[in-house]
């Protein structure tokens, strides 16, 4: 005679975890957005930065908006 168990899956858990993960993997996407921005804008000459209305003090602030 075969049993066959069937696994129950808890929904709550697997919806936390779900957010948490997708809580974890939203900040490291906008934590990489930032430093590719501040990169970036770091690699642009004053002039290059002026000509976008922006100065090299600004390039921080700038990126921590995406963070």
């Amino acid at each position: 005679m075969a049993h066959t168990f069937a696994r129950k899956h808890s929904a709550p858990f697997s919806s936390r975890s779900d957010v948490f993960f997708g809580g974890v993997f939203a900040r490291l996407s906008a934590w990489n957005a930032a430093r590719r921005t501040r990169n970036a804008l770091s690699q642009l000459t004053a002039h290059e930065l002026e000509d976008i209305g922006l100065v090299r003090g600004d390039i921080d602030s700038i990126a921590d908006r995406q963070f």
